[in-house]
């Protein structure tokens, strides 16, 4: 019996699909072999995708988690979840190494030669420095979002960051020359009367793309190890009015907000509504302890690019 005019040539539709994905023929081979326009061959592929004769399964790689990062992806609305596998996610080190390594591979594909890249501070970040490869990239320029935090001569202190960040791309490089906590509002309003510090600050709305480490209040990081930068009254002062964690020193609660707390007046640095309006945040963090903040941070849209572990990711897929 002659095939319907409107019934599909499964022949056809097979012997195309065995030519293209068994035989590795491209469709300008194809076309010669046949004797069908590429334009037909196109849609005979489509064809036969629709109807089952060909189906394409993708299978992950081991240490790849591309199902669990489309869920996340999907559920805080990012741009894109990076999730790695942390031989030891319960040492810090360990952590900020292997997170670190995964923003250097993230920021190397994405950078363009005119972006304009904050950088914060913390461990995670410096992971990330340490582990990038040299470019060269004179027209990019990084831009230090914080005032330094920790003791100048630390490799977490955020113009060190900065600095060796701009010599590994051998490209421009803004720092913002003050502490990043000052011990009181009139302090701070006298940095901001530096010219240095105010051209520093002048370029934080042209940043295109964002670094920064999350964390929690009782998190690996400097700040909750050294009084000198944020005292136990910072601290608890943070708690009562319901912080959950911080970016670039900034508390926020579980949902993301901002919190009116005294510590902002003492502040150098971005603070979280000028970072929203970033056009891409990269959040470099992980671990247990950390996961309500990373959780607030996605909660708030404060980062639309999220680098974290499994066990976090997971935890996170879960959490609604």
């Amino acid at each position: 019996m002659p095939r319907s005019k409107n019934q599909p040539d499964l022949r056809l539709l097979t012997k195309v699909s065995k030519l293209y994905y068994e035989d590795n023929l491209n469709q300008d081979e194809i076309v010669e072999r046949l004797h069908i326009s590429r334009a037909t061959i196109s849609r005979l592929l489509a064809q036969a995708r629709d109807l089952g004769i060909v189906k394409i399964m993708v299978v992950p790689p081991s240490g790849t988690h591309a199902t669990l990062e489309t869920r996340l992806e999907q559920q805080f609305g990012l741009q894109e979840a990076i999730v790695v596998d942390v031989p030891s996610p319960t040492s810090p080190p360990t952590m900020a190494r292997e997170l670190g390594a995964a923003a250097a591979n993230y920021l190397l594909r994405v950078i363009t030669p005119q972006d304009v890249i904050g950088v914060s501070w913390g461990y995670t970040i410096r992971g990330m420095v340490a582990a990038l490869e040299p470019r060269h990239l004179p027209d990019v320029r990084i831009v230090q979002m914080t005032g330094g935090i920790g003791k100048p001569e630390s490799e977490a202190h955020a113009t060190e960051l900065c600095r060796a960040m701009a010599r590994t791309l051998a490209c421009k490089l803004a720092l913002l020359p003050a502490p990043g906590v000052v011990r009181s509002r009139e302090t701070r309003d006298v940095y901001l009367l530096d010219e240095h510090v105010r051209a520093a600050m002048q370029l934080l709305p042209e940043i295109t793309l964002a670094f920064v480490g999350i964390g929690s209040l009782n998190s690996y990081t400097i700040a909750t190890r050294d009084e000198s930068i944020l005292t136990d009254a910072d601290i608890q002062e943070a708690i009562s009015a319901g912080a959950v964690g911080d970016i670039a020193n900034r508390f926020l609660n579980a949902q993301g907000q901002p919190l009116q707390v005294e510590l902002n007046e003492r502040i150098i640095g971005i603070d979280l509504e000028q970072l929203r309006r970033i056009p891409r945040v990269v959040g470099v963090a992980g671990g247990a302890e950390k996961f309500e903040a990373i959780r607030a941070a996605l909660r708030g849209q404060l980062i639309n690019v999220l680098i974290t572990d499994q066990k976090t990711a997971e935890a996170l897929a879960a959490s609604g």
